[in-house]
C-alpha cells in the first residue's frame, strides 16, 4: 500500500515535527512508568462508523496491555479538522492520539484556507488498515470502466458523480478519475456517503466512490455496479474486483489509510512504546479479522520514521489531486 520516496532524513523531520522528537534526549525518559494515567484516542468522526469501531478495538486491546483506561473520544466534524485540531493543541506526552485519515494530515491543508492547526504538528504512529474505496454507478450506466469514458466524452458534465462532501476521499477519488481521462463530470455533494448513495442506487446520480461495506450488499445484490476499486492492487473485500489501473486506467491510484499520529513533540521513547504497541495489536489474528469485516485491508504499518516519509509522499499526492479539482480555498 505505501510507497516510500527518497527524501532527506532532515527535509523528513522538518516536515512531520520529527526534528523535536529526535533531538530529545533518551535517557530524560529511560525511566519513565508510561503510561501513567487515561489514554484518550480523538476519532475525527461520529460513533458507530467503521473508524470507530477498530479505533474501539485496540483501545480495549492498550487497556488490557497497560492495565490503564484507554478512552475514544468522538470528535466529528469539518472534514477531521475539529479532532485533529483538539490533538494538535494536546500536551506532546503521549496521553492523546488522533486516528486519521488522509484528510487531516495530507489533504486539508491544501483544500481549506482557514485552517486552525498545522498539519506538521503531528508525528505519525502507525498506519492500521488501508481504506479502499469503490467506483460504483447506477445499473446499466456502463458495463465496465473504458465505456464509463467514452460514454462521459461524448456528453460532457452530462454524467454526475456524489460524494459525502467536497474534498472528502471520494470526492477527491472522482477527480483524480476525471484528470486522467480527461472527462467531464458534475460533482454532486451531500452531507455523508448514505445519502449520496442512496441517490445512486436510485438512479439519479450517476455514479460515486464509497466504501466496500457499504456498497458490496448493494453491488452484489444487482441494485449496483461496481467497475473496480481505488487502490493498486486487490482488496480482500471484493477480490473479483480489479483495481482501475488495470481496469483501463493506468497510473490510477487512489489508496486511503488510518493512521495513528500524535503531537509532535511527544517524546521519542514514548512514539516508540505506543508504535510496538499498537503495531503488535494490529496483527493478532482477531483484529485483521475486524479489519476484514469493516472492508478495510490489514496493514504491515511501519516504524514512525518510515511514515513521516510516506505522509509526505502523500501530502505531494493530493496537493496536486486539489489543485486539479480547484477545490482549494474552502472555509
Amino acid at each position: 500500500m505505501m510507497s516510500f520516496r527518497g527524501l532527506t532524513r532532515r527535509s523528513l523531520l522538518a516536515t512531520m515535527g520529527l526534528g523535536a522528537l529526535a533531538s530529545t534526549p533518551v535517557s530524560a525518559f529511560a525511566q519513565t512508568s508510561y503510561p501513567e494515567r487515561p489514554i484518550r484516542i480523538i476519532v475525527p468522526f461520529a460513533a458507530g462508523g467503521a473508524v470507530d469501531i477498530i479505533a474501539r478495538v485496540v483501545a480495549d486491546k492498550l487497556t488490557e496491555a497497560w492495565k490503564q483506561p484507554v478512552i475514544v473520544d468522538n470528535r466529528a466534524g469539518a472534514s477531521g479538522n475539529i479532532g485533529a485540531e483538539a490533538v494538535a493543541r494536546a500536551e506532546p506526552d503521549g496521553y492523546t492520539l488522533l486516528i486519521s485519515p488522509p484528510g487531516p494530515i495530507a489533504i486539508n491543508q491544501h483544500l481549506f484556507s482557514g485552517l486552525r492547526f498545522d498539519p506538521a504538528a503531528f508525528v505519525p504512529v502507525t498506519i492500521i488498515a488501508g481504506a479502499p474505496n469503490i467506483l460504483v454507478t447506477r445499473p446499466g450506466l456502463a458495463a465496465n470502466l473504458p465505456e464509463l469514458i467514452a460514454l462521459a466524452r461524448s456528453q460532457p458534465g452530462k454524467l454526475t458523480y456524489g460524494s459525502p462532501g467536497k474534498g472528502s476521499t471520494p470526492h477527491l477519488s472522482a477527480e483524480l478519475l476525471k484528470s486522467l481521462s480527461g472527462i467531464e463530470m458534475t460533482h454532486v455533494p451531500y452531507k455523508g456517503n448514505a445519502p449520496a448513495l442512496n441517490d445512486v442506487t436510485a438512479g439519479h446520480v450517476s455514479l460515486m466512490f464509497v466504501d466496500p461495506l457499504a456498497s458490496l450488499q448493494l453491488v452484489r445484490g444487482g441494485k449496483l455496479r461496481a467497475l473496480g476499486v481505488t487502490t493498486a492492487k486487490r482488496v480482500s473485500a471484493a477480490p473479483e474486483l480489479p483495481p482501475l489501473a488495470e481496469a483501463g486506467l493506468p497510473g490510477y491510484d487512489a489508496a486511503s489509510w488510518h493512521m495513528f499520529v500524535v503531537p509532535a513533540a511527544t517524546p521519542k521513547p514514548i512514539v516508540q512504546r505506543l508504535y510496538g504497541e499498537i503495531d503488535a495489536i494490529i496483527k493478532e489474528p482477531e483484529v485483521v479479522a475486524e479489519i476484514l469485516k469493516r472492508g478495510f485491508e490489514p496493514s504491515a504499518g511501519g516504524p514512525p520514521e518510515q511514515l513521516a516519509q510516506f505522509v509526505q509522499s502523500e501530502i505531494e499526492r493530493w496537493s496536486k489531486v486539489v489543485r486539479a479539482a480547484g477545490a482549494a480555498g474552502v472555509e
